[in-house]
């Protein structure tokens, strides 16, 4: 099995993938299935900002496309050159709060280092779910 560390290598390298010619931010992101297959991703900018992609959510979705689903997901990790370890954004985390489940480990590190450990539910305890969508 893929070990935390081999994780955030793996997102170091999708990390140069990364289109940000705007915010100079460069992120990459390495997703970890029950298989043992890691799907990668990177940010990728647009000039109208609403259309940019984040790694996390590019890496997540690459995985669904290539037919895994919440249940085969073991862990992510997100890596860009912060002070301290990287934290998702909001769109990022209501997307992890719905295709990734609870015990998913999700690794925060930078380039120096530095890691921190969480779940979704400690990164986003109040997440819109569908039943929020009932009356």
């Amino acid at each position: 099995m893929v070990k935390k560390d081999q994780l955030i290598e793996k997102a170091k390298e999708a990390r140069k993938y990364s289109y940000s010619p705007y915010s100079n931010f460069a992120v990459g992101a390495a997703l970890l299935c029950k298989d043992g297959s890691i799907f990668i991703g990177a940010n990728i900018e647009n000039s109208s900002f609403g259309l940019t992609m984040c790694a996390e959510r590019n890496a997540i979705f690459q995985a669904y496309i290539n037919g895994k689903q919440k249940k085969d997901i073991v862990a992510l990790a997100i890596i860009a050159d912060t002070k301290t370890p990287v934290s998702p954004c909001g769109a990022c985390r209501q997307v992890m709060s719905e295709l990734l489940n609870e015990s998913v480990s999700i690794y925060l590190s930078n380039l120096k280092g530095d890691i921190a450990e969480t779940n979704i539910k400690q990164l986003l305890p109040y997440a819109f779910v569908k039943e929020d969508l009932q009356n």
